[in-house]
């Protein structure tokens, strides 16, 4: 049955990768696809079911996510045991590509999915930092990596984050990551305790926090959110349910929303984790370049894990970020980095502290800045007239779909149209309210010109919407 099942998808309303997400939910639960059933291919599926590749892959990522599948690779996609495992509790496959096109010679869609960081040298500066270690004969990469070899580098970092508003911080506050999302996972694991802990989330935010929550076997438990951010209130009420120790959010540039939270919020969030003795993992990887507003980690500095990474800002293939961890848990930080990964590669060390110790870091950083600056420029003259969310310095913008548009559709059509954005509901938890709106990624590795006519495609969708919406 496995490879040739085809579900009737005409009895459920809504976008069709949700009624497939539905309908493989159905299936998996009473006992049609049992489990270890292969399930068709994504190519297969799709054209049996009259619908794009990129539909049925969506479907069987969401599924894949909740812990309905699992993907191995070469082999397909399986319905998951359900059977305890040791490790995640659920099964993780690749994000599959969202379009697949079986005509080579087709152009391939603009991808306004994640915003890509432009070229302005990095790859030329990098190599240079490469080469001068090796002319210094300095290049040493026999030993491990130690808890105190890398502080020259955890220095000039604290440096570089002088910024942002983190109240007195030093390198021995600091743990050097893979990267932001390594970071939120070496948080929840320094923080999370028990067989079945939760992590309280807002209700719409970066998927990253789920992903590292079932890595740590957590249960992600929403909390509402308004047009400033996390409300204090609903936090309050959540740590009253819920025996959740731990609170994943973002202050400055909040994703996709775009929302920056007003200082008074952050004191009154700062408030609750105390009241309630929970801690706070503060993802700062999507921020500003300079901060305006205290942190969580300023306010709350005995609780607040301070996430932030290069990624966003220099190169997302260094893979480096890290944690400013609460006061005086540094060590213990670095400690659990070392067991899970003994310390970050001495190359990459090294590159990374000649770019912020010549400078030629925040200079590369200024350039990705000033093409992000143009991009938004762009953006805001053509999507301006529509209820468009944006702050200066990120590299996505929010649009709350105007009225004859709901957001899925929206999204579907501007896929045919040649562009993918990303719907709403891409960042929602489950059970969360999800608005009708969809994030806009300002791609840097575009040509400008490619971009430009995107947005105007756009636009274009977007004064005319459709005269029938299915109910």
């Amino acid at each position: 049955m496995g490879t040739m099942w085809q579900p009737d998808l005409t009895h459920y309303d809504g976008p069709k990768y949700l009624a497939l997400t539905r309908s493989l939910r159905e299936a998996v639960r009473d006992g049609e696809l049992p489990e270890g059933t292969k399930l068709p291919p994504v190519r297969d599926l799709a054209w049996r079911l009259g619908m794009t590749p990129g539909t049925v892959a969506r479907a069987y990522q969401i599924a894949t996510q909740e812990g309905l599948l699992e993907a191995a690779v070469g082999r397909g996609t399986f319905v998951a045991s359900n059977r305890p495992k040791f490790g995640a509790s659920q099964p993780l496959m690749m994000e599959p590509r969202l379009i697949h096109r079986s005509d080579p010679d087709a152009k391939a869609p603009v991808d306004l999915r994640t915003p890509q960081l432009p070229d302005v040298g990095q790859g030329q500066a990098i190599a240079a930092a490469f080469a001068g270690l090796g002319e210094s004969g300095c290049v040493d990469y026999l030993g491990y990596p130690g808890l105190r070899r890398d502080r020259p580098l955890r220095e000039e970092l604290a440096n570089w984050l002088a910024d942002r508003i983190l109240g007195p911080i030093s390198a021995d506050d600091i743990v050097l990551t893979h990267g932001g999302q390594n970071g939120i996972n070496l948080a929840l694991q320094c923080c999370l305790k028990g067989t079945r802990p939760q992590v309280f989330c807002e209700e719409l935010s970066y998927p990253g926090f789920r992903h590292a929550a079932r890595l740590n076997r957590a249960e992600i438990v929403p909390v509402a959110i308004d047009g400033a951010g996390m409300i204090p209130e609903a936090l309050d009420a959540a740590c009253r349910r819920h025996d959740a120790r731990i609170v994943c959010i973002t202050t400055d540039a909040q994703n996709p929303t775009t929302v920056k939270m007003p200082a008074r919020r952050r004191t009154e969030i700062a408030e609750v984790a105390r009241r309630h003795d929970i801690q706070i993992v503060e993802d700062d990887c999507y921020s500003v370049q300079v901060a305006t507003d205290p942190s969580l980690r300023a306010l709350a500095p005995e609780r607040t894990w301070h996430v932030t990474s290069v990624s966003k800002s220099l190169a997302a293939g260094l893979r480096f970020g890290a944690i400013v961890c609460p006061t005086g848990l540094g060590e213990a930080g670095r400690l659990a980095a070392q067991h899970s990964y003994f310390g970050l590669a001495r190359p990459v060390t090294d590159i990374v502290y000649h770019l912020l110790a010549s400078g030629e870091g925040a200079r590369l950083r200024d350039r990705v800045q000033a093409v992000f600056a143009r991009r938004l420029e762009m953006t805001l003259n053509v999507l301006g007239a529509f209820d468009l969310r944006w702050q200066k310095g990120l590299a996505f913008v929010w649009l709350p779909m105007p009225q004859g548009w709901r957001a899925s559709t929206f999204a579907r059509e501007a896929e045919a149209a040649g562009v993918i954005v990303r719907s709403a509901d891409e960042f929602a938890l489950i059970e969360s309210h999800t608005p009708n709106a969809v994030r806009i990624a300002l791609n840097g590795a575009l040509p400008e010109a490619e971009f430009s006519k995107a947005l105007d495609a756009m636009a274009r969708l977007l004064r005319n919407p459709p005269g029938d919406l299915p109910v």
